[in-house]
C-alpha cells in the first residue's frame, strides 16, 4: 500500500505545483489588461487632447484681443471698440471651456487612479486565492507523502485526523487572505477618495485663480482704457485751449492798434498848435534870407 500511495503521490504533486505558478503568473496579466483601466486611459487621453485644444483657443483668442485693442487704438472707431469686447467675450468663453477641459482631466486622472486601485486589489485578491490553492496542493501532497510512511491500521484514523488539521489551515489562510484583501480594497478606497478629493479642490482652486486672473486682466484693462480715454481728452482740451490762447493776441492786437488810433485821434486836437508853430519858424527863416533866392535843382 505504500508503494501505491508513493506513486499516486508523486504525480500529484507535480501536477499540482506547476499550476499554482501558473495561476500566480496570470494575475498580473489580467491586472494589466484590465478592462476598466483601458476604458480609464482611453478617457483621460481623450480629456488631454480636448484639453490641449482648449489651450490652443485661449491663445488664438488673446492673440485676436491684442489685435483688436492694436487697432482700437491706432483707428479709434466704434466699430474696432465692438471688436475688442468682441474679442474679449470669446476669450472668455475659451477660458471657461479650458476651465472645464481641467477639471474633466483631473477627473479622468481620479478615474484611472481608482480603476488600477481596483485593478490591483483584484490583483492582490486573485494571487491570494492562488497562494491559498498552492497551500492546498501542498498540504495534499505532504498529506500523502505521509499517508504513505503510516500503517494500514493507522490509515483510516491518520487520515481523518489530518484531514481535519488541514482544514483548518485552509480556513485560517483564506481567512488572512481575505482580511488582506479587504484592507488593500479598503486602503484603495481611501486612497481613491483622498485624491478625488484633492482633485476636485485642486480643480475649485484653478477655476477660482482662472477667474480672479480673468477679472483683474478685465479691470487692468478697463483702467487702461479710461486713461487713455482721460489722456486722450486732456489732450484734445489742451489743444482747444491753446487754439483759444492764439486766437486771444489776434483779438488784443487788433485792439492795440485800435488804440494807437484813438491815441492819435485825441492829440490830432492839439496839432495845430504845434503846425502853426512849425510853420512860423519857417517864415523866421524866409525872413532872414531874404534876397536870396532858392538854389534849383
Amino acid at each position: 500500500m505504500a508503494k501505491v500511495a508513493k506513486k499516486s503521490g508523486r504525480p500529484a504533486t507535480k501536477r499540482g505545483r506547476p499550476a499554482a505558478k501558473t495561476a500566480a503568473k496570470a494575475a498580473p496579466k489580467t491586472t494589466a489588461a484590465d478592462p476598466a483601466v483601458t476604458k480609464a486611459q482611453t478617457a483621460l487621453d481623450k480629456a488631454a487632447a480636448k484639453q490641449a485644444a482648449a489651450a490652443k483657443k485661449v491663445s488664438e483668442a488673446r492673440a485676436k484681443v491684442v489685435a483688436a485693442r492694436a487697432k482700437a487704438a491706432k483707428t479709434k472707431t466704434a466699430a474696432s471698440k465692438k471688436a475688442v469686447e468682441t474679442a474679449r467675450g470669446a476669450l472668455a468663453k475659451a477660458s471657461e471651456a479650458a476651465a472645464e477641459t481641467k477639471a474633466a482631466v483631473a477627473s479622468a486622472k481620479v478615474a484611472l487612479a481608482s480603476a488600477k486601485s481596483a485593478a490591483a486589489a483584484n490583483a492582490a485578491v486573485a494571487s491570494a486565492a492562488a497562494k491559498v490553492d498552492e497551500m492546498k496542493a501542498k498540504l495534499a501532497a505532504t498529506a500523502e507523502a505521509d499517508l504513505a510512511k503510516a500503517t494500514k491500521a493507522f490509515a483510516a484514523k491518520w487520515t481523518k485526523a489530518r484531514t481535519a488539521a488541514d482544514a483548518k489551515k485552509v480556513k485560517a489562510a483564506a481567512k488572512k487572505a481575505a482580511a488582506k484583501a479587504a484592507a488593500a480594497a479598503k486602503k484603495a478606497k481611501a486612497k481613491a477618495a483622498a485624491a478625488a478629493k484633492k482633485a476636485k479642490i485642486k480643480a475649485a482652486a484653478a477655476a477660482k485663480a482662472e477667474k480672479a486672473k480673468a477679472a483683474t486682466a478685465a479691470r487692468k484693462a478697463k483702467a487702461k482704457e479710461a486713461a487713455a480715454a482721460k489722456k486722450a481728452k486732456a489732450k484734445a482740451a489742451a489743444a482747444a485751449k491753446k487754439a483759444k490762447a492764439k486766437a486771444k493776441p489776434a483779438k488784443k492786437a487788433v485792439a492795440k492798434k485800435a488804440a494807437p488810433a484813438a491815441a492819435a485821434a485825441k492829440p490830432a486836437k492839439k496839432a495845430p498848435a504845434k503846425k502853426a508853430v512849425a510853420k512860423k519858424a519857417p517864415a523866421k527863416k524866409a525872413g532872414k534870407g531874404r534876397g536870396r533866392p532858392p538854389k534849383k535843382a
